[in-house]
């Protein structure tokens, strides 16, 4: 659950249909045309689906549960990025609960945006719709939230198209039951003769308003058999989170009325996928016990023979088996197009030792695993491993539990909720994981007894979600920390970084010495056993645990590291603000300033550390031991604040997100009095670069509302003008997290998105 700070949407009505074109607000500021790309990771995220175009070869396109959608550049072998136009206000539509790719007029593509059911995104949904693969988009408002990054977001599809008549679309919702549109997804109304909206909910209990929400109606799948083009299919399978297990309904009537298949099973709650062999007229259906994509400790799998009726369990691993060996759902599920008496299917919440992918060449009646026991804890595998493309995908090579020798590195994944065979070509696969995109491109292999090959395919997808970034005067350009993956030391922005954090603390904060730029510390979320902060003499090439650690301390919090590294000020989470002398061997307490204060060091004066808590500011003029709130009024509640390299005292704070006073500050004077700017009406992040030509001061960067327009801003002067550097169809929704200039580029800036990875750019 990534949550990022929301932005309240204008109330749109359902039918309406926006065009996403430039801002109408006139801006009272200068623009600079800039050159985007990404800082190398190459994944790092989950996508929850891969959907090729049955009609087209080649054309596939992948989805994300916060940032956005990819559709494949077979030309470079890349993932292209469809939705970085999102804008902040609109942050929600980068969770994308279903895609659907027109099998009649591929050109055509549609997404079904919207990042939380719950409180979490104060918007609703909407249906984004393509007429050019993904280039430019049109947005038809939904009444009603969706769920891209809630559970069961692996589920699907709850988007399709008619085959026989595209512009019949049809929808399952979380909790407003199946949708249809009959011109191309223009309009949309609720279906009332379908009978069930899905009452499943996990947890209805649970306190963070997370799990005790609807799953829905999950899937949509189309029997082509049953009409003609131009004629409406008149046969529909349609998939229902159900408690009492009654989950596949049925149309033969184009919609009108609907269902219960008869003979179902009905010992689980939630049918992951569903697919139908239209050569054999066999259906298709993986079941968990949990919607997933991270849980579920049982499941089955089912075949439906549409012409008899009849239903055939065909569980590898049968969720009743007395061994034991069923413990996870089944998610993935294929059929081959041009051979479909192959199916392939896979756990998806097998954590140890590995997930499982199954392939059957008789549909289903026999099946071969990917991997075996021999003699345990020995395995023995039908597949070679190449993570070339991400190499930080070994983990370190560290196993996770259970018993020594059982756990290879790297995995097949977790979280394997889809996977699919290419409907053209029978040897290509991909399928999703919890951190990339796996694929094998030899795939009939295996049926020879050969070893496929199992390599990255997530090169152009940057899906995480990104909490720190700091871009020291030398050594490497950036250091960055982050969610699901840990971070980097990146030695070169446009390659994948082999300096992968190991010690798999899901870095929050980075700061170095600015007088001796080779010392860095950082701290974050670290797994069990593990102290939360570590620190680096080599500019982030090893990395060494501190020895101690605050009593209390849970998460990283802020840390400060003296200009000349000789005092460290860590305010963990869980813990008060606290100073280390000795490398993190001990701390001691600092006095004067509260708990969960943010920390910043002066960059020139070693003696002289900043705290900021609930409108309040501090400073210790003796290396942290002791902190005296300063005389400053009219501050915000809340904001990030950083102090400017090269001159002593010089500090600028941007935020208000909680209290109403919102903008941007500075001070010259250490904090005993801030000025703002009468000229930015928002700002959420600050940082700074190397200074313009023919000026001594950084150069300011931010992520604000300035002359009435979000974005990326860029100062020369100190603030007196702003020069805004992105533009509306880059603007990859929330970017409030973190900013940093390049102090040996100017005009270089490094911002950290919420799950588009960590974009930079330069004047074009």
């Amino acid at each position: 659950m990534r949550r990022i700070v929301a932005r309240l949407l204008s109330a749109v009505l359902l039918g309406a249909v926006f065009l996403v074109a430039p801002s109408p607000a006139v801006q009272a500021i200068s623009t600079q045309t800039y050159q985007w790309r990404n800082v190398q990771i190459v994944g790092g995220g989950f996508m929850p689906g891969i959907i090729y175009n049955e009609t087209e070869p080649g054309l596939v396109y992948a989805r994300a549960d916060i940032g956005g959608a990819y559709r494949m550049d077979n030309t470079t072998g890349r993932w292209v990025p469809l939705l970085d136009w999102v804008g902040w206000e609109q942050w929600g539509w980068t969770g994308v609960v279903s895609l659907a790719t027109d099998p009649v007029d591929p050109n055509r593509v549609y997404a079904a945006a919207g990042t939380y059911t719950n409180d979490w995104d104060p918007n609703n949904g909407a249906i984004l719709r393509s007429a050019n693969r993904g280039a430019t988009w049109a947005v038809s408002p939904l009444p009603f939230k969706l769920g891209g990054n809630m559970p069961g977001r692996s589920m699907g599809e709850r988007l399709a198209i008619d085959p026989n008549r595209n512009d019949i679309l049809y929808f399952g919702t979380p909790k407003d039951g199946l949708w249809r549109s009959t011109d191309s997804g223009v309009t949309w109304s609720k279906l009332t003769s379908f009978p069930n909206p899905g009452d499943y909910i996990q947890d209805p209990a649970e306190p963070n308003n997370y799990l005790n929400q609807p799953i829905g109606v999950v899937s949509v799948t189309f029997d082509k058999r049953t009409g003609s083009a131009g004629n409406a299919t008149q046969t529909i399978y349609v998939g229902v989170a159900d408690k009492d297990g009654t989950t596949i309904y049925r149309t033969i009537n184009g919609g009108s009325t609907w269902e219960l298949v008869p003979g179902q099973p009905t010992k689980h709650c939630c049918p992951q996928h569903a697919v139908l062999d239209h050569v054999n007229g066999q259906l298709y259906v993986t079941y968990s016990n949990t919607p997933g994509p991270y849980d579920g400790s049982e499941g089955d799998v089912w075949r439906l023979d549409t012409a008899s009726g009849a239903w055939t369990r065909i569980s590898p691993m049968p969720s009743d088996d007395s061994n034991g060996d069923n413990y996870f759902g089944y998610g993935g599920l294929t059929v081959d197009r041009q051979n479909p008496n192959v199916v392939m299917i896979t756990s998806f919440t097998s954590w140890w030792p590995d997930e499982m992918i199954w392939r059957s060449t008789d549909r289903g009646t026999t099946w071969t695993r990917i991997w075996d026991w021999t003699r345990y804890p020995n395995r023995s595998f039908r597949y070679k491993h190449d993570i070339s493309a991400a190499p930080w995908l070994d983990w370190g090579g560290a196993p996770s539990g259970g018993r020594p020798g059982a756990e290879v590195y790297p995995k097949l994944g977790w979280m394997v909720g889809d996977l699919e065979i290419d409907p053209f070509n029978s040897n290509q696969m991909m399928y999703v994981t919890g951190a990339t995109v796996y694929g094998s491109d030899d795939l009939t292999s295996w049926d020879a007894g050969q070893q496929i090959t199992i390599k990255v395919k997530a090169q152009g997808i940057e899906e995480t979600a990104i909490q720190e970034l700091v871009s020291p005067p030398s050594g490497p350009p950036l250091f960055s920390g982050m969610y699901d993956v840990y971070g980097f030391t990146h030695t070169n922005l446009d390659a994948v970084p082999s300096a992968f954090y190991r010690d798999r603390i899901a870095t929050t904060t980075i700061d170095y010495a600015e007088l001796n730029p080779a010392i860095v510390w950082r701290a974050g979320s670290p797994p069990e056993g593990v102290r939360a902060a570590t620190y680096s003499t080599n500019s982030g090439s090893s990395w060494t645990s501190v020895g101690a650690q605050p009593t209390g301390t849970t998460n990283g919090g802020t840390i400060a590291v003296g200009a000349n590294a000789s005092r460290v000020v860590w305010s963990p989470d869980g813990a008060g603000v606290h100073y280390t002398s000795n490398s993190g061997k001990a701390w001691t307490a600092s006095s004067g300033i509260p708990t969960g204060a943010q920390v910043r060091s002066d960059r020139v004066n070693p003696n002289k550390f900043y705290g900021f808590a609930n409108g309040t500011f501090y400073v210790s003029t003796n290396g942290g031991q002791s902190f005296t709130a300063t005389a400053a009024t009219g501050l915000p509640a809340s904001g990030q604040f950083k102090v400017v390299p090269g001159v002593e005292g010089h500090i600028w704070l941007a935020g208000g997100t909680t209290d109403g006073v919102k903008g941007m500050w500075r001070s010259t004077d250490s904090g005993a009095s801030f000025t703002k700017l009468a000229n930015v009406e928002e700002a959420d992040t600050i940082g700074f670069g190397k200074a313009a030509p023919g000026q001594s001061y950084m150069a300011l960067y931010t992520s604000a509302k300035i002359g009435g327009v979000r974005g990326i801003y860029r100062s020369d002067n100190q603030g007196a003008t702003w020069v805004r550097v992105n533009d509306d169809q880059n603007q990859w929704a929330w970017t409030g997290k973190t900013i940093t200039g390049d102090p040996r580029v100017y005009g270089r800036v490094y911002i950290g998105t919420n799950g588009r990875g960590i974009i930079y750019g330069g004047p074009a």
